[in-house]
């Protein structure tokens, strides 16, 4: 039951905040995310990592005249998503502690609703299940952004929205076309789709219907065009739900349920993806540098990781599955640290262009530490998480075709022209009107990058304890697209 009581209690938490106002509402919102922080914890220790299958699982039908029940489980793959959801949850409550919130009780409910949404398509073994997971974390962020966003919040997330639904649309096809296909009664469960026998031109397009949906939400070039603008304008605990754990969830799909699924669709076309994701980090690495607001750039980034994340994933070798899993943790890490920086100098000078900051070393120790921490974290230097992933992708990618792994290799490089530029930039340098008068690190704000500084090194130091975790699962996935 612990799958369910994971699944379930931010949603009732969610619930009482709604009954609450002021800083009621956040305590209880932050007291509760720690809750399922350590319900995750409970979960991790009695997992069995040694074990590629489903455990904790939960089954019992929900429209049982369909064969659609509600179907939940982990393996190492999922634990690991989860363990990222409720770790980074009550940091991003937390960070929003620094200013007060306008109606609060629905702000810290939505987050937690997202939190539901986001744990249940992570959990989720049914197909009908998972599309409802995923249509719902939808929704509360859809909210968040729109209500406490920027001055132009609502075209972009209109714009977000309807990219997303797009996509969806796609996905439920293609989901209704393989449980039609499934034999007898017919079922909506992962594994019935996994034992289908699909023709090659079926599993053609049914990879197209389901990558489109995952792409979008990644995003990976050419369907990333919402996320900058939506990154932008959002709030910035929204901006971290997004980038930190929502576009974890296209990239699990990938894994979940378009790898194993239709495995003659992907051989047939993973150049074809490759090359856009190649494309991709090329593409978003040269905007990055040309940004001059600190937001945007580490948006573009996002979109540059992302790409080589999908381009690892596709090679369908061990190293490339492993450094996609490993990079999830690591990218959810660094950018929800990164975008939180962003917004304390935002709040201290009320501007995030680069052009306009400068010199806040001289006033500021230990944020200039934090910060260059988690950005050398996002340029893979060695001992540090992003190596890690950054390494066995790159590594998978070489493995398939040395011309991709060559010219995916650039994101490295390009990778540290735009962020050293932009640490450069913000943090050294005189001293300009902005930035004459700068405060350090509030306790509020040191208790949210603590500990994504402390992950930046345990998944760089000591990365076997969580790629011990996945392996099996990957190498159980790998047995399922090989058979």
């Amino acid at each position: 039951m612990i799958t369910a009581l994971l699944l379930f209690w931010p949603a009732l938490a969610a619930l009482l905040v709604l009954l609450l106002k002021g800083q009621a509402a956040r305590t209880v919102a932050f007291v509760a995310a720690l809750i399922e922080f350590a319900i995750s914890l409970v979960a991790l220790v009695g997992f069995n990592s040694a074990s590629g299958s489903m455990q904790m699982a939960l089954s019992f039908p929900w429209i049982e005249s369909l064969g659609i029940g509600f179907t939940i489980g982990m393996d190492g793959i999922s634990l690991l998503m989860v363990l990222l959801t409720t770790f980074l949850v009550p940091l991003i409550v937390l960070s929003s502690f620094r200013h007060p919130v306008k109606n609060p009780n629905a702000f810290y409910a939505l987050i937690l609703f997202m939190q539901t949404g986001l744990i249940g398509v992570f959990v989720s073994l049914d197909a009908f299940l998972f599309y409802f997971f995923w249509e719902l974390a939808l929704i509360p962020v859809y909210f968040i952004a729109a209500i406490w966003g920027g001055a132009r919040r609502v075209p972009v997330t209109i714009k977000f929205f309807v990219y997303t639904i797009f996509g969806s649309l796609f996905m439920l096809a293609a989901f209704v076309y393989l449980y039609l296909q499934t034999p007898g009664n017919h079922s909506s469960e992962v594994f019935a789709f996994y034992n289908l026998n699909l023709s090659s031109e079926s599993q053609s397009w049914i990879f197209w219907f389901l990558f489109i949906a995952f792409a979008i939400k990644m995003p990976v070039f050419p369907f990333h065009t919402w996320q900058p603008d939506t990154y932008t304008e959002s709030p910035t605990q929204a901006t971290m739900l997004l980038s930190g754990i929502m576009l974890k969830m296209g990239i699990y799909g990938v894994l979940r349920w378009l790898l194993p699924v239709v495995p003659y669709g992907v051989s047939q076309w993973a150049d074809v993806v490759l090359v856009l994701s190649i494309i991709g980090i090329i593409y978003a690495s040269i905007i990055a540098i040309r940004q001059r607001d600190l937001k945007r750039l580490i948006a573009y980034s996002s979109i540059a990781h992302v790409g080589l994340i999908a381009a690892g994933i596709f090679t369908l070798n061990e190293q490339g599955l492993q450094g996609g899993v490993i990079q999830m943790l690591s990218h959810g890490i660094n950018v929800v640290g990164l975008f939180f920086i962003i917004d304390i100098i935002f709040s201290r000078t009320n501007t995030r262009e680069i052009t306009s900051l400068g010199g806040i070393t001289q006033h500021a120790k230990a944020l200039s530490i934090c910060f260059m921490i988690l950005l050398l974290g996002s340029v893979a230097l060695p001992l540090t998480n992003g190596f890690v992933g950054e390494f066995l992708l790159l590594s998978g990618v070489f493995q398939y075709n040395y011309w991709f792994g060559g010219v995916a290799g650039l994101t490295i490089i390009l990778g540290a022209v735009y962020m050293l530029r932009m640490f450069q930039g913000v943090m050294f340098g005189p001293k300009s009107v902005a930035t004459e008068v700068f405060t350090d690190l509030t306790l509020n704000e040191k208790a949210v990058l603590i500990p994504l500084v402390i992950m930046v090194f345990w998944i760089g130091l000591f990365p076997n304890t969580f790629l011990s975790i996945s392996e099996p699962a990957v190498g159980n996935l790998l047995n399922i697209i090989n058979r």
